[in-house]
């Protein structure tokens, strides 16, 4: 072997290895999965269906992944803390409630009634946030108590019917288009990068991290974790509430059928088909909304095939199943390897 072999052998060896630790930490990365799962759903559904992939039905979607995305955000952000929002989709639905009622039967204009109705639901994240550091009661229940009782307002105030007569402020948010985008997924994108640079820009973002991931150890090294947690409830809701204005805007009108009803499902499984770990301190934003839109593409999908609408539970059941064992699996894996 003469001089110039050894060292084009030498290089390509070097190069090899460079390559290994990247594959790896491709391999490795949560999120590579699911956006490779959007893109094979969307190539799937394009090839088999022409009209998916048209700009009508695009345009669908788009308003639909903004307000599913946006209680995903809201619930991701308390799961990283080690807990669960269970009231994200009936805290939603009576949030259309509240606004239509504020606005059509108190005549409030549409500012104020929503500003009344992300005051409430705010205070209702910050009873939730205390509840659960203060009274040390389990996030499951505190949020299920929210989840029974929104429920239950939301028909008391409605008595089962419609509030019709909704402002023009609701639609001009809920079914503009800038440049042939919807103005929803504007907004839901402006808050991904808004969460995203807050989880991983900024200090009190790595304290959410640290307190969902090892509490006792956040407490040892100063910081305040029931700020965050109580903080991220409060956030939750509040990005339920503003769903809730995109929804009320699309509609029109304030119903009370079924508005809501099942998101909270939703949320979580996009949050973990994302990379989200249920035990708290693991996820990122764009894993989430990555499973927003697998999600997105797989209801949509179902629709476009003419598949009987019964079945979308039975495969949204199948698929956080999925994640969830897929999750378990994970969190063995780097404990083992811990």
């Amino acid at each position: 072997m003469n001089t110039s072999t050894a060292a084009v052998s030498a290089a390509a060896v070097a190069d090899d290895k460079g390559r290994r630790p990247f594959v790896r930490l491709l391999l490795e990365t949560p999120e590579v999965g699911v956006v490779a799962a959007c893109v094979v759903v969307f190539v799937a559904l394009a090839l088999d269906k022409s009209s998916f992939a048209g700009a009508v039905n695009l345009q669908g979607m788009g308003f639909d992944l903004a307000q599913y995305g946006l209680i995903a955000i809201g619930e991701s952000l308390v799961i990283l803390t080690g807990g669960i929002d269970l009231s994200v989709g009936a805290l939603l639905g009576t949030s259309v409630i509240l606004m239509s009622w504020f606005n059509v039967r108190a005549g409030l204009p549409p500012t104020v009634a929503i500003l009344l109705t992300l005051l409430i639901a705010g205070i209702l994240g910050l009873i939730h946030g205390l509840a659960v550091t203060r009274l040390k009661m389990a996030p499951f229940v505190v949020t299920l108590v929210t989840y029974t009782v929104a429920q239950g307002v939301t028909l008391a105030i409605t008595s089962g019917t419609s509030i019709t007569g909704i402002g023009g402020t609701f639609s001009d948010l809920g079914q503009t288009y800038v440049a042939q985008v919807p103005l929803p997924l504007i907004l839901f994108v402006a808050v991904a990068l808004i969460a995203w640079f807050f989880l991983e820009r900024t200090y009190a973002g790595r304290q959410v991290y640290a307190v969902g991931g090892n509490p006792e150890a956040a407490r040892l090294a100063g910081i305040r974790g029931d700020r965050r947690i109580v903080s991220m409830y409060v956030t939750s809701s509040l990005l339920s509430a503003f769903a809730g204005i995109l929804v009320l805007g699309r509609m029109g009108v304030g119903s009370a059928s079924g508005v809501g009803v099942g998101w909270e499902l939703s949320a979580i499984a996009a949050a973990v088909i994302g990379g989200v770990s249920l035990v708290g301190g693991q996820g990122r934003i764009i894993g989430i909304v990555a499973g927003t839109i697998l999600l997105e593409l797989i209801n949509n999908g179902l629709t476009t095939l003419q598949i009987n609408p019964n079945y979308t539970d039975i495969v949204l059941g199948c698929v956080l199943g999925l994640a969830i064992t897929a999750d378990r699996l994970r969190a063995r894996s780097i404990a083992r390897r811990g």
